[in-house]
């Protein structure tokens, strides 16, 4: 259990405003709707670049969805840790990029 703490001790939590929190669960709503919708493809046999393009729709959901969200965190989270002196968080935020780009 000792572990267990330790463990989540490490974790950073974001406080988020109303409206940010709302935008964020709306854009998450339309996506996981849209997976269903691919999913019920699938399962009704429509045909291939159909079903593509409705993936396409989705990736392109998923990535808007991420820059909003790392540009949230850049305006809030990377500038506070700046102006406190933490570095480090320059370093975490390029590495996060690095992932995203691959």
């Amino acid at each position: 259990m000792a572990e267990e703490m330790e463990y989540c001790s490490c974790h950073r939590t974001k406080e988020r405003s109303e409206k940010e929190y709302k935008d964020l669960i709306n854009r998450l709503n339309r996506i996981e709707g849209q997976i269903r919708g691919i999913k019920g493809m699938v399962e009704k046999d429509v045909y291939c670049p159909d079903i593509l393009i409705q993936v396409a729709a989705a990736n392109a959901a998923l990535n808007s969805f991420n820059k909003v969200l790392l540009a949230n965190h850049i305006k809030t989270c990377v500038t506070d840790d700046i102006r406190k002196g933490r570095e480090e968080t320059v370093d975490e935020l390029l590495t996060v990029l690095q992932k995203l780009m691959k």
